[in-house]
């Protein structure tokens, strides 16, 4: 793609997460949302792979009904109370529409399936601006808006998203779809606790982002797209392939690494919340999705490759990419939990 054409398409997704940030006006919102969708088509579409331009259509298909049914809920909320204000949301059909539209945007169960889907025909990059910054913007209308949303239905979002999560990635090859899956099930995580603490969420949504990051930029270093390729890598980079291993133990929430942080902070705050029973299934559902984690690194680390290949061994290959972003997301993603005191002084 041009340079120049990359540039205008990044910096549109930046203004439209800007815009919808900084907007208090449902009207502007929504054009923040709009600019966000229509920037990151071109990217996803700019391989001309049918696959590609499938996903593509998909994912335009299902960002444009949320994007109406949120300016039909906001319509109405304005024709009922007489004002745009976001913190108005008065009208309990328009506050339900505008959270059904939002979580049809991130992907929450059970309004999810696109996202396997769509992830499954991207390259590894643009699924990870799909995966990662594509989340704020309809985030942040999520936490403005929470206090007015029924308590029950965004309880019933995250656990569904958790299990939902949890169950879909565990028969699953392709490690976009599984990363989809696991997408899915932090977005039930972080939308579980929002109504009790929403500087938690916050917390768990930059977790999330880091370890992610990790996930796909190791996933492209290694140019792996199916579990049965990452018995190959160990030979490439074996150094690579421990820290892998460690950051998929890390999204599976395991100690001593940064993913178990905002899993146990949450854990905690359900139970101060008197909520056992919401914090159990919740767990278990954390168990489903280390299960398909644990498979990845035992296919990484503990099997030896069945292909037999003609070709001379690809043996410590010299990387041409950029190797700065994704140590800096290992990082995080791996050391973050000694100084969870540090952070919650921050958060609170």
């Amino acid at each position: 793609m041009n340079p120049y054409v990359l540039m205008i398409l990044l910096s549109s997704l930046g203004l439209g997460t800007t815009l919808t940030f900084i907007s208090s006006h449902w009207l502007l919102a929504w054009m923040g949302l709009e600019i966000n969708t229509l920037a990151i088509v071109p990217l996803m579409a700019q391989h001309h792979h049918p696959r590609a331009v499938e996903a593509t259509t998909k994912y335009f298909l299902t960002q444009a009904t949320a994007a109406a049914m949120i300016l039909f809920a906001s319509t109405t909320n304005a024709w009922i109370t007489g004002e745009w204000d976001m913190n108005n949301m008065s009208n309990p059909i328009a506050s339900t529409l505008v959270i059904t539209a939002l979580a049809l945007k991130i992907g929450l169960a059970p309004m999810h399936f696109w996202m396997p889907e769509v992830l499954q025909g991207l390259d590894l990059l643009t699924g990870l601006i799909l995966s990662t910054w594509q989340k704020l913007a309809p985030l942040a209308l999520i936490i403005q808006t929470s206090q007015a949303i029924n308590p029950l239905l965004l309880t019933s979002f995250g656990l569904m998203s958790a299990l939902v999560g949890g169950w879909g990635g565990l028969n699953q090859t392709q490690l976009r779809k599984i990363l989809a899956y696991s997408s899915i099930a932090h977005m039930g995580w972080m939308i579980i606790v929002l109504q009790y603490a929403p500087q938690l969420t916050l917390l768990a949504l930059g977790t999330y982002i880091f370890m992610t990051s990790a996930a796909f930029l190791t996933l492209k270093t290694s140019s792996a797209t199916k579990v049965n390729t990452l018995a190959m890598t160990w030979s490439n980079s074996p150094i690579l392939t421990t820290t892998t291993a460690l950051v998929l133990l890390s999204l599976g929430g395991l100690p001593p690494l940064t993913g178990f942080m905002p899993k146990w902070l949450i854990l905690q705050e359900l139970a101060k919340q008197n909520l056992p029973i919401t914090a159990t299934i919740m767990a278990l559902a954390a168990l489903l999705s280390l299960y398909f984690y644990l498979r990845l690194c035992y296919a990484m680390t503990l099997t030896i490759s069945p292909n037999v290949t003609n070709s001379t061994t690809p043996w410590r290959m010299k990387a041409t990419q950029t190797s700065l972003p994704l140590t800096i997301s290992t990082t995080i993603a791996l050391g973050l939990l000694p100084v969870t005191p540090a952070i919650l002084m921050l958060a609170t």
